[in-house]
Formats: structure tokens, C-alpha cells, sequence
């Protein structure tokens, strides 16, 4: 049986992309590197560059003094998890590894000039820029669903005040209360995460408030994990989860965030809670500066994650068109590695290496039950292909379960570690 420490978790979080290739030599020790965006993809790209034989100056702007993460979020929201265990800060990244922090926000990215204008007045000069845009929300997709609505029919798909409010939500609710989650099309950040939610809230009421029922509109007629989802939540939860395909209902046309309603083709549901996730985009600093295309998304060269639309700026994390890669926390560590690597040979004009990418997505069905799916990649034509894919199976013993409920909470605080020092 293997035993899985968090160092091979550590491991398994990206550095394996490195196996085997020693590190840059850079010869322009005064080189300028800024990174946009300070969660995992943007963390990791940050420290690694600080790593790096030749003492870049390495500047990480991010507008929040600490990054609490989403993903693992469905364990707090469920009650097994405390907010405080989701948060990061970046004090190490500073103190052990050199990294600059600059606390605001981006204004504009001069890409001819080299500059990027912050938000609270200066500028930074940079010789390679790399952003990690995250998400955003596109408001206008559903009718009466904006900003001001998320305040009360939460969306909880970025981390900190919204997995709050959708927790204080759930608590609050009476026993018998209908919850009901609006999935959204792909593509979306960490495409298993709503079944995830759907089981661990319903964990949560199986607890707490047994007479509660969960409705799922789907904005897709099939789902990553869809098996062994569906049979956790007719084995753990039978009679409480209905999840509906589109071709079944048609969509979500509409929310009354103040009556709580969610309107679709020929029905009203009224709701306990509401947890409406809109449709996505890049974020908006990659929407505003060009780096996105008319999709909304941002294409790189995948051997070095520069894009395609902007020379000299590299994109990673859920931000880009990764190919068969998911939009996860594991692939932006990934992904931050092959940049960094990159990076560094560009800087030292030398040609980057090969680019190996990896990922595995645990999901949590209750607290000691857990499943994953993942594969290694690599560039298969142009674009970053699965070579190896690996996927639990409906069946498995508790042992099983249990022990990839462990691999994920040892790979969760090895992620940490690595991006963020």
C-alpha cells in the first residue's frame, strides 16, 4: 500500500514538472520580473523566480494583505473546516524568499513601455511580466442576477467574504429549506467543485437539518465525476439531492434576489438559499489590458505560458485556455512552474525546456470519503494533452475512501507551503 507524506504531496502539487532538469543559470542578475495576482499561481511563479541561481527582482502586487482559497472551501462551508485554516498570507514570500509585496491594484499594463501603473499612484518597470488574473463573473448572463444580487444569493466561487455569507446562509436556514445551486457552463473554475458543494452541504444537513432538500440546475447535461457523485449521493443521502441536465429544465432565465426566486422555462423555485454561480470569463485585469480574446479567455504559447496577444507577458492559473488541463489550484501550480522556468531562460536567452504539466483533483464526499482524477501532460501539437489519466472507481473500500480524504488534506497544506512559503 502506498504512504503518502506531504512532501510527496508537495511534490505531487508540480514540482514534478522539474524531475530531472537542473536549474537556470541567470545571467542578468538585475532583471525585473513583476507578477499580478497573489494566489496560487501568482504565489508560486513569485517565490519560485525568488529562487532562481541569479537574484532576480521579483514584485508580487496583490491587493488583499491575505489569499483564502476556494477550493477546500466546501469543507468550511459543511462545518468541517475552520475560515481562518483557508487563509495565506505573505510574509514568508517577503521575509525568507526576497519576493517584493506591493499591496493594490493594477490600473494599466503598458506592454510597449514595460510598465505597470498601480491603481494608488507609481509604477513598476518590468523586463518580463507575468499575470495571474483568476476570474470573473459575467453579470449580465442571467436577468436580475448582478453584483448588489450575489449579496444575497451568494455565488461562494472566490474565497473569503462570499464563503462566509453562503455559510451564515446555511446556518441559518430552517430544517425542511430547499437549497438550491445554479451550476454554470464549462468552461469554469475547478469544473467538479459544485458536486463537491452538493455533497458537502448535504453532509452538512444530514447533521444538522435533515429535512432540507438540494436542487441542482445544471447548465450541462453531464459532469467531471458524474458516477461516482451520483452514487455517493444516493449511498450517503438518499432522498435529498435532485440533480436536473439542462435539456432537462433549459436554464436559469431568471432571480428575484429579494424574494429569493430562480425562474427557469415553465417553473419558480423558492428558495431556503440560492447559490447562483454566474457564468465566467478571465479576470478583469486580463479582460482590460488585451490579454484576453473575444471568448473572454486568455491564449498562451503553452511551452512558456506567454500570451499569445500580448508579447513579453506570460498568463497562468484559471485565466488561460489550458488545452485538456482544468481550471484547479493544482493545474496553476503547475502551470506557475513551467512559467517560472521559463521565465528564467528567456532571461537568460536561452531556449526554455520541455514543458510537463500535472494535476489531480480530489473531491469530498463527507469527511472521510474522497475521490480524484488527474493526469500528467505534456504539448502534443501545440496544446497541453493528457498523456496519463487516473480516475477512482465507484466501489472502492472505505480504506480507500478515507485514504484519498488524507492525500487531499496533506496535498491542501503542501500547496500552501510551496506557493506561499
Amino acid at each position: 500500500m502506498t504512504r503518502w507524506t506531504r512532501r510527496d504531496l508537495g511534490k505531487l502539487a508540480g514540482a514534478a514538472a522539474f524531475a530531472g532538469i537542473a536549474a537556470p543559470a541567470i545571467a542578468a542578475a538585475s532583471a525585473r520580473v513583476v507578477v499580478i495576482g497573489g494566489g496560487p499561481a501568482g504565489a508560486t511563479v513569485a517565490r519560485y523566480l525568488a529562487q532562481a541561481p541569479s537574484r532576480l527582482q521579483v514584485t508580487l502586487v496583490e491587493a488583499e494583505s491575505r489569499y483564502h482559497t476556494c477550493f477546500f472551501g466546501n469543507l468550511y462551508l459543511s462545518g468541517l473546516r475552520s475560515f481562518d485554516s483557508l487563509g495565506h498570507g505573505y510574509e514568508t514570500l517577503q521575509g525568507k524568499h526576497g519576493v517584493t509585496i506591493v499591496h493594490d491594484t493594477v490600473a494599466a499594463i503598458d506592454s510597449t513601455a514595460k510598465q505597470v501603473r498601480l491603481a494608488g499612484g507609481g509604477s513598476l518597470a518590468y523586463d518580463r511580466l507575468v499575470v495571474a488574473p483568476g476570474i470573473a463573473f459575467r453579470w449580465d448572463a442571467i436577468e436580475g442576477l448582478d453584483e448588489v444580487a450575489s449579496e444575497m444569493l451568494p455565488h461562494a466561487w472566490r474565497g473569503g467574504a462570499q464563503m462566509q455569507l453562503l455559510r451564515q446562509q446555511l446556518e441559518a436556514m430552517a430544517d425542511g429549506g430547499l437549497f438550491l445551486m445554479s451550476v454554470p457552463p464549462d468552461p469554469l473554475r475547478c469544473p467538479p467543485g459544485p458536486y463537491e458543494r452538493v455533497s458537502l452541504v448535504a453532509c452538512y444537513f444530514k447533521r444538522e437539518k435533515p429535512k432540507s432538500k438540494i436542487l441542482v440546475l445544471d447548465s450541462k447535461n453531464s459532469f467531471p465525476k458524474q458516477e461516482l457523485f451520483q452514487d455517493a449521493w444516493n449511498r450517503l443521502y438518499p432522498g435529498m439531492v435532485e440533480w436536473l441536465p439542462l435539456d432537462f429544465h433549459g436554464g436559469v432565465k431568471s432571480v428575484d434576489p429579494g424574494a429569493r426566486t430562480v425562474t427557469i422555462a415553465n417553473d419558480t423555485f423558492k428558495c431556503a438559499v440560492a447559490n447562483i454561480i454566474p457564468p465566467q470569463s478571465a479576470g478583469s485585469i486580463a479582460l482590460a489590458t488585451g490579454l484576453a480574446n473575444d471568448k473572454g479567455w486568455c491564449p498562451v504559447d503553452p511551452a512558456t505560458l506567454e500570451s499569445k496577444l500580448v508579447p513579453g507577458v506570460h498568463v497562468v492559473g484559471d485565466a488561460i485556455i489550458p488545452g485538456e488541463m482544468p481550471k484547479s489550484a493544482f493545474a496553476a501550480n503547475s502551470q506557475a512552474k513551467v512559467c517560472a522556468m521559463a521565465v528564467a531562460a528567456l532571461l537568460d536567452g536561452r531556449d526554455p525546456f520541455e514543458a510537463r504539466f500535472f494535476n489531480t483533483c480530489w473531491s469530498f464526499l463527507g469527511p472521510d470519503d474522497a475521490v480524484k482524477i488527474g493526469a500528467s501532460y505534456r504539448i502534443v501539437e501545440g496544446k497541453i494533452t493528457a498523456v496519463e489519466k487516473f480516475i477512482s472507481k465507484v466501489g472502492e473500500t472505505a480504506e480507500a475512501r478515507e485514504r484519498a480524504a488524507r492525500q487531499a488534506e496533506a496535498w491542501y497544506a503542501a500547496i500552501g507551503a510551496d506557493a506561499f512559503g
